[in-house]
């Protein structure tokens, strides 16, 4: 082959490059997450529920409140959290990021740890004493049906659910793809750790106001520790962590 024909040949096209998802592209992909969580979580506890003894003579209102035990919303939280975090691993591929990289999933400095951890004694001491102060019974919780478990087995359900896959679940979300595309976005670090502390205690419709407020505040410390410490499996373990204390702290009150 000649050198003209050589310098004529097609030149293979390289591979697009990896990239971040911007501000609206995030967005879009974390809505597609809860869609899939909430139609995945409502037809498990829908099947679920529906071959339980009993259900089919039961009133409306008491399907109602059948349905809202935590041993039902633990198995729906458990099942919907793989396939939320399906989503994710697909907008990642199609980035050409790496799923563990892109969600910032490295283990915490033994440092990092036990300061984030004191972080968080110190504000459940602080939102003690103001529940004390004002004669707070300790629980947040405006539908508290969620604490009836009917067992140890229905209260394991509920801990798996809230204390593991739900932590997993929201953590990969929030502080893991929202944070990224955000603090990479015209937002910056900051904005992402305010804004995304806002979207998780939007989400959190099961608490009343107060509550809201606590999770937004809850929300800008792990949003804080996961830039520090360049750590989504940090602010997974403060999480459930959190949830853990919280479950037995208002279990008492139900």
């Amino acid at each position: 082959m000649s050198n003209f024909e050589n310098a004529n040949a097609p030149v293979p096209a390289s591979a697009p490059p990896p990239r971040t998802w911007d501000f609206m592209e995030t967005a879009f992909v974390i809505l597609i997450a809860y869609g899939v969580f909430t139609l995945a979580g409502g037809w498990a506890m829908t099947i679920i529920i529906a071959v339980q003894d009993g259900v089919a003579r039961m009133s409306p209102a008491q399907l109602r409140d059948f349905a809202a035990q935590g041993r039902w919303y633990g198995a729906g939280l458990t099942i919907a959290s793989p396939l939320t975090i399906a989503v994710l691993w697909i907008a990642i591929q199609k980035a050409r990021r790496g799923f563990a990289e892109y969600l910032a999933l490295n283990w915490p400095s033994a440092a990092e740890a036990m300061r984030a951890f004191a972080i968080f004694a110190g504000i459940l001491l602080v939102e003690s004493v103001i529940k004390w102060c004002v004669s707070d019974d300790g629980s947040v919780l405006d539908d508290q049906r969620l604490y009836v478990v009917k067992g140890a087995g229905g209260l394991l359900i509920l801990l798996v659910g809230t204390c593991i896959a739900g932590p997993v679940m929201e953590e990969f979300l929030i502080r893991g793809f929202l944070y990224r595309g955000w603090s990479e976005s015209f937002l910056g670090p900051i904005g992402a750790i305010i804004l995304t502390a806002a979207v998780w205690a939007m989400t959190h419709t099961q608490y009343d106001v107060y509550g809201r407020l606590e999770i937004f505040g809850m929300g800008l410390a792990l949003g804080y520790c996961r830039w520090r410490s360049n750590s989504t499996w940090l602010t997974v373990v403060i999480h459930s962590a959190l949830n853990i204390f919280i479950s037995f702290v208002t279990g008492p009150y139900v």
